[in-house]
């Protein structure tokens, strides 16, 4: 999507470890409309009328498939990467290393939430190893639910997350591939 890439290379950032800050119009401060014309395409490569749940991952994931499910009138869930008070038994969960934040977290929905029936379309706004989305079609998988396919904003495809899901067969479809951010200089993979 030209328009994202566009916005990366004005206000993207490239941190220390290869982190892409993105934090202008994506993840901290968000920029509905360019996250509409996201859910547009992304609603071009994937069959909707055949997704009946979008699941994504807290926190930074949430806006996008937010801005998804109002657009298409589809119901998204997130996965929580902590058990709080209000998780009732019935936990699908899967441990996941979070590269963000360097440590392992066991991300969990409550079983109620997916059903056998779904056709669940998984949402992030970043695929760097693979993890988040690994650890949610394990998710989807403990339901006995379909997988639509995996929607990302940004890869870092320099990483190898996506491209290994995408060897093991899943519908990976990123707007964004980041080949290389080593000089601090963002390169996109080409189409």
């Amino acid at each position: 999507m030209d328009e994202l890439k566009a916005r990366i290379l004005s206000e993207g950032k490239v941190l220390p470890g290869n982190i892409i800050k993105v934090g202008s119009f994506l993840n901290h401060k968000i920029d509905t409309d360019l996250m509409s014309r996201m859910a547009d395409e992304f609603g071009k490569h994937f069959d909707l009328s055949k997704v009946s749940l979008i699941l994504t991952i807290e926190a930074s994931g949430i806006a996008l498939a937010s801005i998804c499910s109002l657009k298409w009138g589809i119901p998204m869930v997130f996965a929580k990467k902590a058990k709080s008070d209000n998780i009732e038994n019935g936990i699908l969960h899967s441990e996941i290393y979070s590269y963000t934040y360097k440590k392992t977290v066991n991300v969990m929905v409550e079983a109620e939430h997916i059903k056998p029936t779904d056709n669940v379309l998984v949402m992030d706004d970043f695929l760097a190893n693979g993890e988040a989305v690994r650890g949610l079609t394990d998710v989807v998988k403990g339901a006995g639910a379909s997988l639509a396919g995996v929607a990302i904003a940004v890869e870092k495809g320099f990483q190898g997350g996506g491209d290994r899901l995408r060897a093991a067969g899943i519908d990976v479809y990123s707007l964004a591939i980041i080949d290389d951010a080593s000089d601090g200089t963002i390169k996109f993979r080409e189409n």
